[in-house]
């Protein structure tokens, strides 16, 4: 079972790989984990690769590529994988498939609106990161966390101008690379808009259909 899952920020793709990986014991294998593990080991590409995020530029195709190819070495891969957040451009989707047979892509679609609610009314704890909503999953204090009493604040990114500008860079490179899956048979396009349970029931359904 070979798995991409592809979507904007705020449709829950994460929190279901999460989910679909512990319900198939296959490894969720995210770009931005694989960065972080790179870095951490102090690596060659690990070094490259705190450059060019310290710089503010994006990680080249080539060596994201070498880094998933690194990661498909795992024993735990065998048995298959969820990827999120690559491929990210048709290089990488190319490449891809030059050393990999993918089972179906999973387009998680929510409208903007929806994502916007969403990200907009999310709160974070400065103390210890505990995520909360101020519609879905309230405090029971306003202002202030469950855990540990800390300020809850808002992340520049949760703000609605940044939002927007996320979700339009977003659309923008992701119309060629639905395209491109779509071509290859292999798209499916999944609503994100039902409540998790819903939704992950769902998405076993269209992940176990022939």
């Amino acid at each position: 079972m070979k798995l991409v899952f592809i979507g904007p920020p705020g449709t829950g793709k994460g929190t279901m790989a999460k989910k679909i990986s512990d319900n198939y014991r296959i490894p969720h294998i995210s770009t931005g984990d694989l960065f972080r593990a790179e870095i951490d080991n102090d690596s060659d590409l690990g070094k490259q690769v705190k450059a060019i995020l310290d710089s503010g530029d994006l990680v080249p195709d080539d060596i994201t590529v070498e880094i998933v190819k690194r990661r498909f070495t795992g024993p735990d891969v065998k048995r298959g994988f969820i990827l999120d957040g690559f491929p990210r451009t048709i290089t990488q989707a190319e490449q891809l498939k030059s050393f990999c047979e993918l089972h179906k892509v999973i387009n998680f679609h929510l409208s903007d609106d929806v994502i916007l609610e969403r990200l907009a009314g999310r709160r974070v704890c400065r103390n210890c990161g505990t995520n909360y909503h101020v519609k879905f999953m309230p405090p029971r204090e306003s202002g202030k966390c469950d855990k540990c009493g800390g300020e809850l604040y808002i992340r520049e990114d949760d703000r609605p101008e940044a939002i927007k500008k996320r979700l339009k860079k977003y659309r923008k490179e992701s119309e060629r690379l639905i395209e491109f899956y779509k071509k290859e048979g292999l798209l499916i396009n999944l609503d994100a808009s039902p409540h998790p349970d819903v939704m992950l029931k769902k998405l076993i359904k269209v992940i176990e259909e022939n």
